[in-house]
């Protein structure tokens, strides 16, 4: 049976009272929640703190912050909210280990991940080196053809359920294989709608073929005749079995796969938002993002998925901004924990770990709230999201100037933050991903070892004023990025931003792989398309290698480079 402990402690004066709930890892939080709502409705305590104890706590769906729940504070001890399910009675197969995989609430379950003994296991792919990718041969638009070598693809040829994931630019796409017919030395190769449609009609970005010189590479996954490496495994879907190559030495004593996606959603409307609510020190592990298995995934960038995407003949004129040539609507991946309609939701001391979507999303109408002291590792999307992309109703390129303003994020702080191993399944995500945002401050963070760019701020490619503003890039310290992608900067930026400040950033050691579409077309600062208005100043890199390109008007540099004292070398990133 599961329990809740409950402690009323009161506090006498003029002051409200106060009660705190402590619970364990077999009692129900969200029957805590609810317990601490009605004490707040009853006038028995305005301010409810539920303690967490040690342990983690497995839910079966997501749970829901209201306005009903304002005020409130969770604190945990060593507590993990996990959206996983434990896959127990391994047998011995061979070289594999193999689990039959149990339905969850009543229903068969598919995911793209697996933690075993608290580490990342590996989707069975065909390369265990990326630097050994194969290369595309011809990108047949008209016809939705990708041609490959036959060598790529041999093992794969009668594997159900395979995927590309495929290397464009800045971004890769999840594509599911619908036939390989072989031709020679080649195959084509067909995909599932709806992403074999968009693939092939939208222009950016845009896979590298051959005469280029750096031909667009890609791995395959998600078959069992890929299972050939230690750390690797595969979900047989139709057997509901999963299997697993031990790592050498390696017993199972725990592994874990995703069955949500979502773990906490803060939800309000605009005339009633959730408000003043605090987690502390509470691990956020163990999800999942399904739509690329069933959908597909062919990202515009930053992981904003494209749900319509064409070429324009002939471009559009845009008064302010040079012609247009494309057109793009976008879809967001879910986030372990979401927050809409919201003032002061704040994290401090938290971990976001073992995530397969992005790790915090502020998506929309949010108002202040702190990320301090937080952690942010092992994530497949992006880390710390926040403000909208473009609404889905409304085309990308164009501005974004809601007229109610309630609708933007404002004021959010994220601070003394650590972001590693981030964006390590979509390599076109970023650790920190800010977009139509206004007085956002970004300040002594440390990010590293992400696939991408460290810090994006802004959207829309175009000069318009929109409801960007006053935002703040201080003293954040970012290195080893880039990882497997480029056209990245540390630090990147796109629209009009007036009173945004980007000063005393270190950013240093870019990575050098080598399956880059231009292995020259990376920066430490990059002001992007319609970036205005823009103060960057005091940046510490080791040289000028910098880019403006297509930026508006009023953009200040001053002092950028190696020259920039040491004192601002010695302050970036997190304060201890």
């Amino acid at each position: 049976m599961r329990k809740v402990i409950i402690i009323i402690l009161f506090v006498c004066g003029l002051t409200a009272h106060a009660a705190d709930i402590h619970i364990t890892p077999d009692s129900s939080l969200a029957d805590a929640i609810r317990k601490a709502r009605e004490m707040r409705r009853l006038n028995q305590a305005t301010d409810v703190t539920i303690h967490l104890a040690s342990g983690t706590y497995f839910l079966y769906e997501l749970l829901r912050l209201r306005p009903e729940d304002s005020g409130l504070t969770i604190t945990g001890n060593d507590a993990v909210i996990s959206g996983g399910l434990k896959i127990t009675n391994w047998k011995k197969q061979g070289k594999l280990m193999v689990a039959d995989v149990p339905d969850f609430n009543g229903r068969p379950i598919d995911f793209r991940q697996l933690w075993v003994n608290g580490q990342k296991a590996i989707r069975a792919r065909d390369v265990s080196d990326f630097e050994k990718m194969h290369r595309i041969r011809t990108y047949d638009k008209k016809n939705h053809i990708l041609w490959v070598p036959k060598t790529a693809v041999t093992k794969i040829l009668n594997a159900p359920y395979t995927e590309m994931v495929l290397h464009e630019m800045w971004c890769t796409s999840n594509l599911r294989i619908k036939s390989l017919s072989v031709h020679g030395d080649s195959v084509a190769v067909t995909f599932h709608n709806p992403e074999a449609k968009l693939q092939f009609e939208h222009p950016w970005p845009s896979p590298m073929t051959p005469n280029t010189g750096h031909p667009s590479p890609f791995y395959l996954t998600n078959a069992k005749e890929l299972l050939d490496e230690p750390g690797e495994w595969y979900h047989d879907i139709r057997e509901h079995k999963l299997y697993y190559m031990p790592r050498q030495g390696e017993t199972i004593r725990e592994a874990v796969v995703p069955v949500l996606e979502t773990l906490i959603e803060v939800i309000g409307t605009a005339e009633h938002p959730v408000r003043d609510i605090i987690i502390k020190g509470v691990t956020f592990s163990h999800t999942t993002w399904m739509r690329p298995s069933e959908k597909g995934h062919v990202p515009l960038q930053a992981g904003m998925y494209l749900t319509e995407a064409y070429k324009l003949r002939p471009q559009i004129d845009r008064p302010n901004n040079h012609k247009l040539d494309n057109q793009g609507w976008l879809g967001r991946a879910d986030a372990a924990i979401e927050v809409r309609y919201a003032e002061n939701i704040s994290f401090d001391a938290c971990r976001f770990e073992h995530l397969g979507g992005s790790g915090l999303d502020y998506v929309i109408g949010c108002r202040g709230g702190t990320v301090t002291h937080c952690t942010f590792t092992d994530i497949a999307m992006n880390g710390y999201v926040c403000g909208s992309f473009s609404p889905e109703g409304l085309e990308t390129h164009l501005p974004y100037h809601p007229t109610d303003f309630r609708e933007v994020c404002t004021k959010q702080e994220v601070t003394n933050c650590e972001f590693s191993n981030v964006s390590n399944e979509d390599w076109g995500c970023v650790a920190i991903a800010a977009g139509y945002v206004n007085g956002i401050t970004i300040d002594h963070n440390t990010i590293h070892d992400v696939s991408y760019t460290g810090i994006s701020l802004g959207w829309g490619w175009n000069r318009d004023l929109v409801c960007m503003k006053d935002n703040k890039v201080h003293a954040n310290l970012i290195y080893n990025y880039a990882q497997h992608m480029y056209d990245c900067a540390g630090i990147y930026t796109l629209g009009n931003q007036p009173g945004t400040i980007i000063s005393e950033n270190v950013v240093r050691d870019i990575a050098k792989p080598s399956y880059v579409h231009d292995p020259n077309h990376w920066f430490y600062l990059y002001t992007d398309e319609g970036s205005s208005n823009i103060t960057l100043r005091d940046n510490w890199t080791p040289s000028d290698k910098f880019l403006k390109n297509a930026n508006g008007p009023g953009n200040v540099w001053e002092n950028n480079g190696p020259q920039v004292s040491d004192d601002i070398k010695r302050r970036a990133g997190i304060q201890r």
